[in-house]
């Protein structure tokens, strides 16, 4: 089956469920009138649907390859880029002083979510460079703006992210790479970098490289690194590639899946690069990129869960096993888990967006502060969703789900490393019980009382669900003001049934909303509220376990 891009799912959340009205009454996002909403929705829709969608199987079977001048795209990819540049795809959000369009970061958002499940493995050449874009529009100085903001917003160059080391994967604070400072002010960077997605491509003219790396004399640990721009070309007097920077691509790593995306070990000797931002304080820069693709890699397992759903859903239509499988109880369960699952991880990552939205059109500390504790949720759940219902659709399909020819095993082999890649979900776990719970939970108990006000609201109309949200919303709430008394070890012991049991009750708070604006969806809200919202509790109990039962196991314990 075609994947068809769930316009009609992402304009009734935007309508209704988490309103972008609100962002675009603000005078910053004032032209984003609900016109032009619609015509940049279904303008994006159709290029996923007819350019984007029928690479993915290509992507998958014949993947990127490294030849003598650097890395060579699945054959398709390229027209497919030129189209998403050209159309202004990459820059959706970008500033229009730079050749951006300026619009909501929720717009992009959605965009996003359709173009990852057409196909993920080209979707990240623009998503790299969105964040990328975003990290220099904060942090560096006009010149580097000037030079480089242009080109990456017309989709011309592309960017990168080069964090991770052999030595140095989470713990970013061990890396070794070298920035010898010049005489002209540039840096001579030198040092391996592991895992960079689209670290090389030949469907642009640059690749711009963000690189976090050690002056000299800068202090051990996280504080002691700084970032530079980095290009694959150095741009001459005009602004255009020039000469070729010490920048090579050793390998590329063969891969579960993804396999359209080049993931290169990348090696730096002695390359000229440009600070950005303060010494020292690189990884404040880099957050801002990192921040930004957290986000969108949640919205990824969206889109890949979207994709696989529908293809699912065919199939149980047309496979007969006595009758239309679609129509025996235990596959339609797992359908309406999938449905029901996707509807609630692409409502709090819009929220999360429209958060980021309205804390960037006002200043308020008090959005930026739902933004930032929504964010983890974003990425985890909504990467957990994909890998979960990429494996149900496997399931759906039976032993041909096994069988590559259906592409159901694409889904899951290509989405399973969104739960990895930009901060684990453990990791997300850890920032949300720990450097977003350093306002005592004010933030979160902000967010569950609101939740609660709504389902009292709602008693008069869906009275079940309403009763079913607010008790979950209250136990959640018990056990986010027993999480901010406990040690950091118990915190993090509990971190990832702590984040899911926050998922499934915004979950369910937002199948309420849907189900109060259309009758029509009271049936999966009830799905998702029955069904799926009482695992808040197991999560809640495991949470209250604390980290005592963990610690006091040995590794001989954890052997045969």
């Amino acid at each position: 089956m075609p994947y068809k891009s769930p316009l009609s799912d992402i304009r009734f959340i935007l309508d209704h469920v988490v309103p972008l009205a609100p962002v675009t009454a603000t005078d910053r996002f004032a032209e984003a009138t609900p016109d032009m909403v619609e015509a940049v929705l279904t303008e994006a829709a159709k290029l996923c649907d007819t350019v984007i969608a029928p690479l993915n199987r290509a992507g998958d079977q014949h993947g990127a390859a490294l030849g003598a001048d650097g890395v060579q795209a699945t054959p398709g990819f390229d027209g497919a880029y030129r189209q998403i540049a050209q159309g202004g795809w990459v820059s959706v959000s970008a500033d229009p002083d730079y050749g951006g369009m300026g619009l909501p970061q929720s717009l992009a958002v959605a965009i996003n979510d359709m173009m990852s499940g057409a196909c993920l493995a080209l979707q990240l050449k623009p998503l790299l460079s969105q964040g990328q874009i975003e990290a220099l529009e904060h942090h560096a100085d006009n010149a580097l703006k000037a030079l480089y903001l242009p080109k990456l917003v017309s989709g011309e160059w592309s960017g990168t992210m080069n964090l991770t080391e052999p030595q140095a994967g989470s713990d970013v604070g061990a890396l070794r790479s070298r920035a010898e400072p010049l005489a002209d002010g540039t840096f001579a960077v030198s040092g391996q970098k592991i895992f960079i997605s689209w670290g090389d491509s030949d469907l642009v003219s640059n690749v711009c490289h963000l690189v976090l790396a050690r002056l000299p004399d800068a202090p051990a640990g996280i504080k002691g690194i700084s970032l530079f721009m980095v290009p694959k070309f150095l741009p001459d007097a005009k602004g255009e590639p020039g000469a070729r920077n010490g920048v090579t691509v050793v390998s590329l790593e063969h891969k579960l899946g993804l396999h359209g995306s080049p993931t290169c070990v990348m090696e730096f000797d002695g390359a000229t690069g440009w600070m950005v931002g303060e010494p020292n304080k690189g990884m404040a820069a880099m957050f801002t990129m990192m921040n930004n693709a957290r986000l969108a890699v949640g919205v990824q397992g969206i889109g890949v869960a979207e994709a696989a759903c529908q293809q699912a859903l065919a199939y149980a239509q047309d496979r007969v096993q006595f009758a239309p499988i679609v129509q025996h109880p235990d596959v339609k369960r797992m359908l309406t888990q999938m449905r029901a699952e996707i509807f609630a991880a692409r409502s709090i990552a819009l929220a999360c967006s429209v958060a980021l939205d309205l804390a960037r059109a006002t200043g308020s500390g008090d959005w930026q502060a739902r933004a930032a504790l929504l964010t983890p949720i974003a990425k985890s759940y909504g990467t957990d969703v994909g890998c979960r219902v990429a494996d149900l659709g496997i399931q759906v399909h039976g032993g041909m789900g096994f069988i590559e020819e259906t592409g159901a095993a694409q889904f899951f082999r290509d989405v399973r490393v969104t739960a990895i890649y930009e901060g684990t979900n453990g990791i997300q776990a850890m920032d949300l019980v720990g450097r977003k719970m350093m306002d005592q939970g004010r933030a979160a108990l902000t967010l569950l009382q609101e939740i609660e006000d709504e389902a009292t609201a709602a008693r008069d109309q869906l009275p079940d669900l309403a009763e079913a949200v607010w008790q979950a919303a209250e136990s959640l709430r018990e056990a986010t003001e027993w999480l901010v008394a406990q040690s950091m070890e118990d915190r993090f012991a509990g971190a990832a049934p702590y984040l899911q049991a926050f998922a499934h009750v915004l979950g369910a708070h937002y199948h309420l909303r849907a189900g109060l604006a259309d009758p029509g969806r009271v049936a999966l809200a009830r799905a998702f509220v029955l069904r799926i919202l009482p695992r808040h509790l197991a999560d809640i109990a495991e949470l209250r376990a604390g980290g005592a039962g963990l610690s006091a196991l040995s590794v001989e314990d954890l052997g045969t």
